[in-house]
């Protein structure tokens, strides 16, 4: 412990590390409804955040995001991603810097082109199980559409004409679409890269705890 912090210091820094929350994603205007449901750190920067919403829907980061709290935006530096509007920096506020007392609500849009809208419902701020790796998905439906598929009315338009051979689009449907299933979540790859987040925030415990 460093000469000038206290006990009470160290025991409110613990608690803070060790918060969770239950945080449900939406895919908006899916229908069926596209949802995820996780228990993540309330330690973890917006950054991350992203990171985890792009791993869980089945995104692949490749284009822009913001996250739009109240009045205020958070994502890439202003250098880094040339827009106009002026955001905070994701990767310097975490997530319990901006969470109200019972229930807050986030909205996430991803890909300014396809303008995909996620709605992120925050709740249940409580003491985390130190038996149990976080952040970790705990539910969810559907799977994510495709890339570049041309936002919630391209990704509905292709799978009605893959689902439809007389479509004069359903040849290239079928080839853009390739073995995408709809109803099926592929779980594997969400719990190895939820686990190397977990790992990470393991190993920065771990040298905290060693310089106190």
């Amino acid at each position: 412990m460093s000469p000038t912090a206290t006990s009470s210091d160290t025991s409110a820094a613990s608690a803070s590390v060790n918060e969770i929350a239950t945080v449900r994603i939406e895919l908006k205007d899916t229908d069926p409804l596209i949802w995820r449901q996780l228990e993540v750190p309330t330690s973890i920067t917006l950054k991350v955040l992203h990171d985890i919403i792009q791993i869980t829907i089945g995104w692949f980061d490749y284009h822009l995001w913001e996250f739009i709290i109240g009045e205020q935006r958070y994502g890439l530096p202003m250098n880094e991603d040339g827009g106009a509007e002026p955001r905070k920096h994701a990767a310097k506020v975490r997530l319990r810097d901006v969470l109200k007392t019972k229930t807050t609500v986030i909205d996430y849009v991803y890909d300014f082109g396809d303008y995909w809208e996620h709605r992120i419902t925050v709740t249940e701020v409580r003491a985390g199980d130190p038996e149990i790796a976080y952040p970790r998905n705990i539910g969810g439906e559907r799977a994510g559409p495709p890339e570049d598929c041309g936002g919630i009315p391209g990704f509905y338009d292709l799978l009605k004409a893959r689902n439809d051979p007389d479509d004069p689009d359903h040849a290239e449907a079928v080839e853009y679409l390739d073995d995408y299933d709809p109803d099926t979540i592929d779980e594997l790859p969400i719990k190895y890269a939820l686990g190397r987040i977990a790992a990470r925030r393991n190993a920065a415990k771990t040298r905290s705890k060693s310089t106190q």
